[in-house]
């Protein structure tokens, strides 16, 4: 027992110290080009030992954040020769805002990736995975009619049809996404009866990929986020503040509903 509270201490000092530094990088704290402070004065910062900050450091460079080298020290990397694939490069990026190339460029990867997910959804999805698709629609529309978390069933449903494709780096990839989706159901949610019109887009995705209709799953997946792309350009015209994905999604109030299967 003694052993593995030691191991978990250290991993969570490796975890908070990594999570510390890549959140200051990303948030712009530490400008492309700089150098981040010596070991000795992030060990004291931190209160960790050399070993936990040499671990944080070398995830950093395995994330394309920071490079290291003999007399130059750990020196932080443009944004862009960073790696954006990785979950918590996405997670810091979240963390300090939200910017509005960032949601455009993930927007544009989403309507490359998403329908072609669908598509193979529609030709290999198990009985399990229609069925975990199908509660997510259900409490979406419960939310719509009794008021509740719809973001939380709307992430579950694109979730569960990325999953459903049974491709491993898509799957990985979602992770990416993740980010992105919980912002676009954010705004969508926000706008009137938006949630509303959307459901029979999102049961039409569900119907074809339950069809086996492969080619009619990938249209109706490019029609429900194309809506959705619309209102995230619409939100960003308007200059309005973005929603963070740092504090919880709002819960839609109950509603009559307008359009439903």
């Amino acid at each position: 027992d003694a052993v593995r509270a030691r191991m978990m201490a250290a991993r969570n000092a490796h975890g908070h110290t990594l999570d510390r530094l890549g959140e200051a990088i990303v948030a712009g704290r530490h400008a492309p080009g700089s150098v981040i402070s010596p070991e000795p004065v992030l060990c004291e910062e931190f209160g960790v030992s050399r070993t936990v900050v040499r671990e944080a450091v070398k995830s950093l460079v395995a994330k394309g954040l920071v490079k290291t080298g003999p007399k130059v020290g750990t020196r932080v990397l443009p944004s862009d020769e960073w790696n954006w694939f990785d979950p918590d490069v996405v997670a810091w990026q979240t963390k300090a805002g939200l910017t509005r190339d960032f949601l455009r460029e993930m927007q544009e990867l989403r309507r490359v990736l998403e329908p072609a997910a669908v598509r193979l959804a529609a030709e290999r999805a198990e009985p399990e995975d229609i069925a975990q698709i199908e509660t997510a629609y259900a409490g979406m529309k419960d939310a719509i009619e009794h008021g509740g978390d719809y973001v939380k069933h709307d992430l579950l449903f694109h979730q569960g049809l990325l999953r459903a494709c049974h491709n491993r780096m898509m799957v990985q990839m979602s992770k990416t996404l993740g980010a992105l989706l919980r912002t676009s159901f954010e705004i969508s949610t926000a706008r009137p009866f938006g949630p509303a019109s959307s459901l029979p887009l999102h049961r039409a995705v569900l119907d074809a990929v339950i069809a086996r209709d492969a080619k009619k799953a990938e249209k109706a997946s490019l029609v429900l986020i194309d809506g959705a792309r619309e209102d995230i350009e619409e939100v960003l015209a308007s200059r309005r503040r973005l929603p963070s994905v740092s504090t919880p999604a709002a819960k839609l109030r109950a509603r009559a509903l307008k359009s439903e299967r």
